[in-house]
């Protein structure tokens, strides 16, 4: 895979690969022993001077797929030769699990790689829960994932919830903490830590009301269960709802509907919207 960059100003290569295409050093000395870096198409080393102008290029290792590929279709977002946006329907696992090889995002997402002779790797950057649906980022190298690990992201959800909260929107600050062990399930309690979602009511419906969730903080199962203390839990949630119960949903009515960040190597603003919807069947 090539990194290229176009030199704004003179300056010495290392600087520009560490600088502005955002390289660790380790990644750096390793692909100046492998002569992987290259200016105007010659290779080069760290201390060569570059001029304005000049185009550096760094060939990154090409990646084996670290989960078995499988056919099957996805949906794509958006695509580049670095990151990959695509939608996650209800009810998939994002990766294999010790009980489950096959079937999961990213056997899928790897087999449309290699489909297209792609030699990339599966490196998420969101994560979804099982029955969670809608946008998942992935990066195609670790180089590109470890570049957008803090990255600032707008994540919006839209959710129904069963009744719905009195205000047209708000925020809800309160503490989630994991519950007494052997639950995995969390639960809001004074000593836990800080989570903050923002809340705008779409639409008010027959008994449930559709909302947009913009969690400010990013703690496991915050949106579902901030909805479930503030009393309209989201309809379809098995744990901290009503499950089936709720209008005879298979899964939760809880969509990743909207992704707002920087990209790592344009400095582009990206805003991608799922085509999935919270919606009742």
């Amino acid at each position: 895979m090539e990194l290229k960059h176009t030199a704004a100003r003179d300056g010495r290569l290392s600087s520009f690969l560490k600088q502005e295409m955002k390289m660790s050093t380790g990644l750096v000395n390793r692909l100046k022993w492998q002569e992987k870096i290259y200016v105007n198409g010659m290779p080069q080393h760290n201390d060569f001077t570059v001029k304005a102008g000049d185009v550096i290029t760094a060939l990154l290792d090409e990646e084996e797929p670290n989960y078995p590929p499988q056919d099957g279709e996805i949906t794509i977002l958006y695509e580049d030769e670095h990151v990959l946006a695509v939608d996650k329907p209800a009810g998939m696992l994002i990766h294999p699990s010790h009980s489950k090889n096959d079937g999961t995002l990213a056997n899928f997402v790897l087999g449309y790689y290699q489909k297209g002779g792609q030699k990339c790797a599966f490196h998420p950057v969101t994560r979804l829960d099982r029955d969670t649906f809608g946008i998942v980022l992935l990066t195609k190298n670790s180089h590109i994932h470890a570049l957008m690990q803090g990255t600032d992201m707008k994540k919006t959800y839209h959710a129904l919830v069963s009744g719905g909260p009195a205000e047209d929107m708000g925020i809800i600050d309160a503490p989630i903490a994991r519950k007494p062990l052997p639950s995995l399930l969390r639960e809001v309690r004074a000593d836990g830590k800080q989570c903050i979602t923002e809340f705008q009511v779409l639409e008010r419906l027959k008994g449930y009301s559709k909302l947009a969730l913009r969690p400010v903080t990013g703690r496991t199962h915050q949106l579902r269960v901030h909805c479930a203390h503030m009393g309209y839990p989201i309809l379809g949630d098995p744990q901290y709802g009503n499950g089936v119960a709720d209008f005879g949903l298979a899964h939760q009515m809880l969509c990743a509907k909207s992704l707002e960040f920087i990209h790592p190597i344009t400095g582009k603003k990206l805003i991608l919207e799922s085509k999935m919807e919270a919606e009742l069947p």
